[in-house]
């Protein structure tokens, strides 16, 4: 089993100043406000009409599809996707962040012996293919979102149907298909047996890391194997730092800080220490292991 330690993101309000959908809005026109009430209302929509239950978490893509067919997002398809990713706006130190915490072990020498390493992954309910074409793409080992298959309309693509879904209680399957290290080895099923001591990435070295209380399931899952959990609030965000407080106090999150990953602030040199702690963890276990191995020297019998 190697020394991983995975850091798992959240994306929206987490990495991004906002939401990954704005440049959609900004280049079409759309009110999001608007946009964002009609699917808020659709749970009830199709309750009331048919009887029938949404995922309140990924009725949202069902929303973009229609306007995408409709003409209101006139040729959206998987390509405009990634390059609406390019424009995203994040919290600062990001992307920086994600080279600097994979520096704090490259440039230990004692950590290094034991092949330790930090890896990122970012789970999301939004967009993969937002995600894929954003500036962090290059920086993380795996991505999970939502993901949108596509049909010909006029000669060129359009999303048409949804291909792949993560809502909040799913992102706790991507957490799990980490531990066996489902994206190293995709031949891996996530359901398969695997012995803890062959599980590629252990709980207790991660590191979860979101924005409020849509991610409590993932928070719980992580907390409860011995990993580490972080939220953030946007600066000046009176209401999202209730939000976190309570969470703090509820035993949801170990810490939180304001969205700001520059070195030197709150944020920053918590995922520093934790990263650290971790690592000096896996040191001292494996020195551990090693010392236990080793047998006595032989000696001449006395007479």
């Amino acid at each position: 089993m190697a020394n991983i330690i995975a850091i798992i993101w959240d994306f929206d309000k987490t990495l991004v100043d906002g939401y990954m959908q704005d440049p959609i809005f900004k280049y079409y026109s759309v009110d999001s406000r608007q946009f964002w009430k009609e699917v808020h209302a659709l749970p009830q929509k199709y309750m009331e009409e048919q009887g029938v239950r949404v995922n309140k978490d990924s009725i949202y893509l069902n929303h973009f599809i229609q306007y995408a067919n409709e003409g209101i997002f006139e040729g959206l398809n998987n390509e405009m996707l990634r390059k609406f990713g390019s424009e995203l706006t994040f919290y600062p130190g990001i992307p920086e962040i994600f080279e600097k915490t994979r520096q704090i072990i490259r440039r230990n020498p004692a950590y290094q012996e034991y092949d330790i390493r930090v890896e990122h992954y970012i789970v999301s309910t939004g967009m993969k293919e937002i995600i894929a074409g954003s500036p962090v793409a290059e920086y993380v080992d795996a991505i999970w979102g939502c993901e949108l298959i596509e049909k010909e309309k006029e000669g060129r693509p359009v999303i048409s149907e949804i291909g792949y879904t993560i809502d909040n209680t799913s992102k706790t399957r991507a957490i799990f298909e980490i531990n066996k290290g489902v994206p190293k080895h995709p031949e891996i099923d996530v359901n398969s047996k695997v012995p803890e001591e062959l599980r590629r990435v252990r709980f207790e070295n991660m590191i979860y890391i979101a924005d409020g209380p849509s991610d409590i399931p993932a928070f719980s899952v992580v907390n409860k194997n011995g990993g580490a959990t972080f939220a953030v609030y946007p600066k000046g965000d009176l209401d999202a730092f209730q939000q976190v407080e309570q969470m703090r106090r509820d035993g949801r999150i170990d810490m939180y800080a304001e969205a700001d990953y520059s070195e030197g602030t709150t944020a920053y040199m918590w995922i520093e220490n934790k990263i650290t702690q971790f690592a000096e963890k896996m040191r001292n276990a494996e020195k551990e292991k090693l010392t236990s191995s080793i047998s006595g020297v032989p000696r001449h019998l006395e007479d």
